[in-house]
């Protein structure tokens, strides 16, 4: 009787858990764990700043094997270096800058070469994760670039000629200038770095991104779920990724390419006596 009275109660068995469902990737995914984990100085190096290392050195070497030995006649290494000098000289620099191109032409091609080799590693084997997917270097980036552009031009106009150039636009009536002087002043000078980086950071993550939900998704499709239909249909989700990676390493390119672009009409646009 005793006994009866003061036993406990067992507790309820708990239902069982439902099979844990496919985890979409997410921006969490592309934060990296730092490398020398604990040491306050060096908590900052972590596969990113490795690949930004490895593509400014890559750079370097490339050009710098190519001009070694230069001939009349080049050779594979070098005719690819004046190549694409020269796609930066005629079609970027020459076209958006003017008469003082030239002098502006080895920032242009070191910033593509930069640019495009660091895009390139979201579809590197062994690499896969683009760099400026993180968007402080592309914020440093453009940073450089203002700076360029905003030297150069005080430099030639002198400053007020400079603030008057890129905030008083010309050959409007005066009530007009003062509603676009303030939109002239934010978007030569705070908005145009704002966007040149946000532009190429937004499209890298956006693309890996979007490759990690058809890999992954792919991988679930066909190991874990237990779905006959998702099993037969996985292999569409890999070619679609397929598919994905051949259109990313094209906006890759195009990503590079219109940083450069924008960079050099930056440039071109301070240097103009009128715009």
């Amino acid at each position: 009787m005793i006994s009866s009275l003061t036993q406990v109660p067992a507790p309820p068995v708990p239902p069982p858990m439902p099979a844990e469902g496919f985890k979409a990737p997410g921006v969490e995914d592309f934060n990296l764990p730092p490398i020398f984990e604990g040491i306050p100085v060096l908590e900052w190096f972590d596969k990113v700043s490795i690949q930004f290392i490895v593509a400014a050195l890559f750079v370097w070497a490339f050009f710098a094997l190519a001009t070694k030995d230069p001939k009349v006649v080049p050779g594979r290494l070098q005719f690819l270096a004046e190549k694409f000098q020269g796609i930066v000289r005629d079609q970027i620099a020459r076209d958006n800058i003017g008469p003082e191109f030239r002098k502006y032409v080895p920032y242009l091609v070191a910033l593509f070469a930069f640019i495009l080799v660091n895009n390139v590693f979201g579809i590197l084997p062994f690499v896969q994760f683009p760099s400026f997917s993180h968007p402080g270097m592309a914020y440093a980036l453009a940073a450089i670039t203002w700076l360029i552009y905003n030297y150069v031009g005080i430099k030639k106009q002198g400053f007020g000629g400079y603030v008057r150039l890129m905030t008083w636009p010309p050959g409007v009536p005066a009530w007009v200038r003062v509603i676009l002087t303030p939109i002239e002043f934010l978007s030569n000078f705070i908005l145009r770095p704002v966007t040149l980086s946000l532009r190429l950071f937004g499209n890298m993550l956006a693309g890996h991104l979007l490759l990690l939900v058809f890999i992954f998704g792919g991988e679930y499709m066909l190991t874990v779920a237990d779905d006959l239909i998702l099993n037969v249909l996985s292999p569409f989700a890999f070619l679609f990724a397929i598919v994905m990676t051949f259109f990313e390493a094209f906006i890759q390119v195009v990503q590079a390419y219109i940083f450069t672009v924008l960079t050099a009409s930056y440039i071109g646009a301070s240097l103009a006596d009128e715009h």
